[in-house]
């Protein structure tokens, strides 16, 4: 096979042979890969759009409060942040197929890892609240890649299988360790509640900063991905079966441990008042940190869509792959558009232009999700044009900026 070829050539992580180019060849993009990640990152738009333009104050996945509309609004964003993380492990697995060395890997890993956790801290966190000097600071989603590429940058030293399985077992095992907490920990507290609670984690030089996405179960996921990157390598066939059963085996798994209510989730699922909120109930996982059942609800589907992207795409998908091509730039840009759109009518109809963070906007701002659903398409349309350029500028531009883009 292609793949068993391929793995032949990867150099150990401590070849740099001279001559080597300063970048690898130039990729083939995987349309299929970009399609997929192309689909959660518009989706992820409306998850924002919801933060600007609905109501905060409303839960999605309190049952005592929510609307099936409302709750499904918020559960179809779930698939995002799996997905990106999964994806930028696999995207690191096939850079050594297409010529990187593994120690050049490691340095890429380290340094855009750093900037990720940047970006995180600077112009992700000026995007939500246009504050040049915060009070307070939510790590995300970028946050999450960036630590974890971090220290994936070590673990390149194990053979990529042995990645993928120690990823396994993070996944399957960290909510053991649910019991163990950071005030047990004493001189190791701090470092606990990076790893595994969602709780503020201190003050720093008088801004609060709070881990919104513990480390430890998202490098579980990014090792995954990284040795999960062998199986896209596969010929379409080998490769659109193999996404298939893994698919189906996570999404089933999902459902018999979730009905078991034995393991996997902090909170168990229970019957109520009616057979479609005891749905809801039995989807409504954990996500901060992401749990077992949350990843393998997420995940499984996602790669059974995977399967069924290898065979081919429309011309309507084509939008979604350019997409998929410049995530970080189109995260970038989101943000602060959808907050300028928000500020844009707090003052049409509150009378006062609002840079605030979402949560402080007036009740007169504050829409059903009909205008969310409205602000989230224009939203995307207007970060058409810019991403379809910049797809264009990557494709064209041999640069090594760009792989920080």
């Amino acid at each position: 096979m292609a793949g068993r070829a391929a793995l032949g050539t990867i150099p150990r992580m401590s070849e740099e042979r001279p001559g080597d180019l300063p970048l690898p060849p130039r990729p083939a993009r995987d349309d299929a890969v970009d399609l997929l990640r192309g689909i959660v990152m518009v989706v992820m738009a409306l998850d924002h759009a919801r933060d600007f333009f609905g109501d905060l104050r409303l839960d999605p996945t309190d049952l005592g409060r929510t609307t099936p509309a409302l709750f499904f609004t918020r559960w179809i964003t779930h698939f995002c942040a799996p997905v990106f993380v999964l994806l930028a492990g696999a995207g690191a697995r096939l850079s050594l197929f297409r010529g990187r060395s593994r120690g050049s890997l490691a340095r890429l890993l380290v340094t855009r890892g750093a900037w990720l956790v940047f970006l995180e801290v600077t112009l992700v966190g000026f995007g939500w609240s246009f504050d040049a000097t915060p009070s307070f600071l939510v790590l995300q989603v970028i946050w999450a890649i960036g630590a974890s590429m971090v220290l994936l940058a070590p673990l390149l030293l194990l053979p990529p299988r042995a990645v993928g399985l120690l990823g396994l077992a993070i996944v399957a095992g960290h909510n053991a360790l649910d019991g163990l907490r950071s005030g047990d920990l004493g001189p190791f507290a701090g470092a606990w509640r990076l790893l595994h609670e969602h709780v503020p984690v201190t003050s720093v030089g008088g801004v609060f900063v709070f881990n919104h996405y513990p480390l430890l179960a998202w490098l579980g996921v990014l090792a995954v991905g990284y040795g999960f990157g062998d199986l896209l390598q596969r010929e379409p066939f080998a490769r659109r079966r193999a996404l298939f059963r893994a698919g189906l085996l996570a999404t089933g798994a999902f459902v018999a441990l979730r009905a078991s209510n034995l393991y996997g989730d902090p909170h168990p699922w229970s019957a109520q008042g009616s057979a479609l909120f005891s749905v809801l109930s039995f989807l409504n996982c954990e996500k901060y940190p992401p749990s077992l059942l949350y990843l393998l609800m997420t995940l499984g589907p996602a790669l059974l869509a995977l399967s069924a992207f290898g065979l081919g795409q429309g011309k309507l998908a084509r939008p979604l792959v350019v997409f998929g091509r410049v995530p970080l730039f189109y995260y970038l840009l989101h943000v602060p558009l959808i907050h300028l759109m928000a500020a844009g009518v707090s003052w049409r109809e509150a009378g006062t232009v609002m840079l605030e963070h979402p949560g402080a906007f007036p009740p007169e701002a504050v829409h059903g999700l009909p205008g969310v659903y409205l602000a989230w398409l224009v939203a995307v349309a207007l970060l058409y044009p810019a991403c379809r350029w910049f797809a264009g500028v990557k494709a064209r531009v041999r640069s090594p900026w760009l792989a920080y883009v």
